[in-house]
């Protein structure tokens, strides 16, 4: 791969300008010569946490900070691209086109508006160094991505994105990385992460390809369609909504692509569901309240979904010297089931750590646990015992 050290001003970055408020992206600078956001360049970050990153663009350029290098490849057609640096160009060029204001002396003030013309020159003559890079395909996407350990971290599918760019990235992006989409908040209801960070389009991805990404984005590279993906995507939302009557914020990040797997061919049991959701997110003995969805949709059976909470170690020895006591006053076993056989066992008097605490109600019975709820067993007739 070769290089080439080049030197430009500001203005010579902002010339021709545009920026894509739809899709929240910079287009193109240097006057139409230069792509700012290819197809593997991640979307626009600096906007976000109340623009205080891309301020800090503007503010070092004002003050004479150094930006640090940038790096543009450039194609066969001799156009160039961003390779590294296209959060601070759009930032300037955002700054340069009005899209937001600095502050100068406590008061705010768009580009245009700045009366101080030295200050306007200073920060349309402020030079920049770039290093212009030419090379095969697969050497501007190795170098791409090594120049981005550093700054803010590519995600993985920030970097499939560039490992695969193509038309089918392209219109998976403006669907799932388009935070103006008027599904997002809809969506997040169900998938965690950043929409622009792709976080989105990486959960998309998965459900479609029941985690095979990396073959599916091969496959489908040079398609000119992203119908199979948006409508698997729809299929699972519309089968989350059709199995829950309520949302709930622990639904957020779950599984719901293999659990649609799993379940999505069973007949819709939506109030019984509904139903059963509301009575275990109401349940003090309920600790992982996330598992509640997936213990309902497989019939209430893997109670390790919702690890319910244990009798503590003092109920234990409470329960535990009261059966004995009232056992050995009986001469028969401290284990209440032992005590019923007719095996050498039903007069065993057993050790505390041979025994395990049990709900007399059983917990799916609505059986507290509580210390009036609390019988203690030996391990073997506990383990064979289960919810009866």
């Amino acid at each position: 791969m070769e290089t080439e050290r080049k030197i430009y001003t500001v203005k010579q970055l902002c010339e021709g300008f545009v920026y894509n408020s739809l899709e929240e992206k910079g287009l193109y600078g240097l006057a139409g010569r230069l792509t700012i956001q290819p197809e593997y360049q991640r979307n626009y970050l600096y906007a976000e946490d109340d623009g205080k990153k891309e301020l800090a663009v503007i503010d070092s350029v004002v003050k004479g900070y150094p930006l640090g290098v940038m790096y543009f490849n450039k194609r066969k057609d001799g156009q160039l691209e961003v390779l590294d640096g296209q959060q601070r160009i759009t930032s300037l060029g955002r700054f340069c086109t009005d899209k937001f204001s600095y502050e100068i002396d406590g008061m705010p003030y768009k580009f245009s508006r700045i009366k101080d013309e030295k200050l306007r020159r200073r920060i349309e003559d402020t030079e920049l160094l770039v290093y212009i890079c030419e090379g095969s395909e697969m050497e501007i996407r190795k170098w791409f991505d090594i120049i981005n350990i550093a700054g803010i971290e590519l995600r993985e599918q920030e970097r499939l994105n560039a490992i695969y760019s193509g038309t089918f990235v392209t219109l998976a992006k403006t669907v799932f990385s388009n935070s103006r989409n008027s599904e997002v908040q809809k969506w997040s209801t169900y998938i965690s992460g950043n929409v622009k960070r792709q976080d989105f389009l990486a959960t998309a991805l998965d459900w479609v390809s029941h985690g095979h990404v990396k073959d599916y984005m091969e496959a489908h590279r040079d398609d000119y369609t992203i119908d199979e993906l948006r409508d698997h995507f729809n299929d699972v939302i519309g089968w989350i909504e059709s199995e829950f009557g309520k949302t709930y914020k622990e639904m957020c990040g779950l599984p719901w692509g293999r659990l649609y797997d799993k379940y999505h061919s069973q007949p819709p049991r939506k109030q019984e569901h509904t139903e059963a959701v509301e009575r275990l997110m109401d349940d003090p003995y309920v600790k992982n309240r996330k598992g509640i969805f997936e213990y309902v949709l497989g019939g209430q059976q893997d109670r390790r979904l919702l690890d319910i909470r244990v009798f503590d170690e003092a109920t234990k020895r409470i329960v535990y010297r009261r059966q004995t006591q009232a056992a050995s006053a009986k001469g028969e076993s401290n284990c209440p089931l032992c005590a019923l056989g007719h095996e050498a066992n039903r007069t065993k008097i057993w050790k505390l750590n041979e025994m395990d605490a049990d709900h007399v109600t059983a917990w799916s019975n609505h059986g507290a646990t509580s210390i009036d709820n609390c019988q203690m067993l030996c391990k073997t007739h506990n383990r064979s015992k289960g919810n009866r």
